[in-house]
């Protein structure tokens, strides 16, 4: 079986101020001072020198986090697309209360997030959550497959692991039922290639984190 450790990329400085980032990738969407920190807690707290390598998101948010994390360890770090966040089209770099504001009907207002209805009016290339799940469930099938026996760490982004949970859940109808991860948490995902059987083992947890 290969277990994966997904690991959400730190704070950038459009986290900070509620932008959807989804694929841009500037300065803005680079990791702030706080991100830079959560980053090297998770580090000290999480040894990641058991695993085989680490495989991450290309986008500079995500490089970053990877970088940091494998300081000690000095795993092979490789990059897939299939890790990119969720695209929303038009509405990357919008602020996301304003855009929960002007179309209150594509929102679920307990999480503050976009419904799968979103992209009907997102425009641009926005991607579907389908979309988003097919292909983070194609990455974990072919990694099981090359590695049946891995330990595999994955720098991605908040929406990419949901779809990889929702994967894992079997896809389930409503997918508004798990919120995001926190940045720099860890969610453990155990996968059997041969028979395509999953198990969430654990989820969205976070060095010192309170409750």
């Amino acid at each position: 079986m290969t277990d994966f450790y997904f690991i959400r990329h730190g704070q950038t400085g459009a986290n900070a101020i509620g932008l959807k980032q989804g694929i841009i990738n500037t300065e803005i969407t680079y990791l702030s001072e706080t991100g830079k920190k959560q980053a090297q807690s998770l580090h000290e707290g999480f040894d990641i020198s058991f695993a085989d390598q680490i495989i991450a998101s290309p986008l500079q948010r995500t490089k970053d986090t990877a970088n940091i994390l494998n300081q000690s360890a000095n795993l092979p770090i490789t990059y897939d697309d299939r890790l990119l966040e969720i695209s929303y089209g038009d509405w990357d770099g919008k602020k996301n209360r304003v855009l929960e504001a002007q179309y209150p009907d594509v929102f679920d207002h307990v999480l503050n997030d976009v419904l799968p209805t979103y992209v009907t009016i997102a425009g641009g290339r926005a991607e579907t959550f389908d979309d988003v799940i097919k292909r983070v469930q194609d990455f974990m099938e072919d990694v099981g497959q090359n590695n049946p026996d891995g330990n595999v760490i994955v720098v991605t982004h908040g929406f990419t692991i949901k779809a990889a949970v929702l994967a894992a859940l079997g896809s389930p109808k409503e997918m508004m039922v798990i919120e995001e991860p926190d940045n720099t948490s860890v969610t453990k995902i155990t996968l059997r290639a041969s028979s395509h059987d999953y198990y969430l083992r654990y989820y969205n947890r976070v060095v010192h984190s309170g409750f």
